[in-house]
């Protein structure tokens, strides 16, 4: 009865791609893998946090249309994420981390940017900064405008290169750095960029402050883009680059590497 009328209501497709999927009888959604696969087609489910996707159909009690019903509504996103990706500031060409600390005008260009997030006015519920020496201290100079923030450092967030660029890069790469950093930074992407849970209520407003690589690769995976494409954009030390996430999977790009708050003379990449 259930299926008949869904074939009515035109969501008989949906039910039973997740009857087959559920029961393994689906083979053609490929296993999830590095690097990640490129469609032209739009997938709604990128993060895997659609409601169906969090159901165990054989757990649906009583009415199994209903309790479906139910199941859905309660596990749906409500509110929207605005995540903004921060470029740490420039910082000396050292040869281990700790030598590589910002400039002053690293620390100026970090300055600027939390001036600029703090004018934004918005009541940030995080920050996540990479453990790298420049983003962290990128990180504690933004802190000190924004006050009441919970604040956490990532490992998978630290520099490296994502996927073999294309075009190609001027600078070759031996393929053991895009087989050790790639997956990690894809690992970066799924944990920090995905549709609000289910049971948060209100909007929220994230930072993330890490590098010009993960920001880049981020963009791209976040707008279902050809990854290798990340190295086609460019972002200034301390830029904004906003991504806002919509209940219902789609996403927006808002600001791709703003740094208008800054002078000219103050700009580097």
């Amino acid at each position: 009865m259930f299926l008949r009328r869904a074939v009515l209501a035109g969501g008989a497709a949906l039910f039973a791609a997740a009857v087959l999927k559920h029961n393994g009888e689906d083979s053609s959604e490929p296993a999830v893998s590095w690097p990640p696969p490129f469609t032209r087609c739009w997938d709604p489910n990128w993060d895997r946090r659609e409601s169906m996707s969090l159901i165990n159909l054989n757990d649906l009690k009583g009415n199994r249309e209903d309790d479906l019903k139910s199941q859905l509504k309660k596990y749906e996103a409500k509110a929207r994420r605005h995540i903004y990706l921060v470029r740490h500031g420039q910082y000396v060409k050292g040869e281990t981390d700790s030598e590589k600390v910002l400039t002053l005008l690293g620390r100026e260009q970090a300055n600027l940017t939390g001036q600029r997030l703090a004018s934004f006015g918005h009541t940030y519920n995080v920050m996540t900064y990479s453990t790298l020496q420049r983003a962290k201290e990128t990180s504690e100079i933004i802190g000190q405008h924004l006050q009441g923030m919970k604040c956490a450092g990532s490992d998978l967030l630290i520099e490296g290169h994502p996927i073999r660029p294309d075009p190609p890069s001027r600078k070759w790469k031996k393929d053991v750095e895009y087989f050790a950093a790639g997956p990690r930074i894809e690992s970066a992407f799924r944990c920090f960029i995905h549709r609000a849970d289910y049971e948060q209520k209100d909007e929220s407003y994230e930072i993330i402050v890490c590098h010009d690589n993960v920001i880049r690769y981020i963009v791209c995976r976040a707008l279902q883009l050809p990854p290798e494409a990340w190295l086609r954009m460019d972002l200034n030390h301390g830029s904004i680059t906003e991504l806002v996430i919509h209940p219902n999977g789609r996403v927006t790009l808002t600001m791709l590497g703003d740094a208008g708050h800054m002078p000219v003379p103050k700009l580097s990449y």
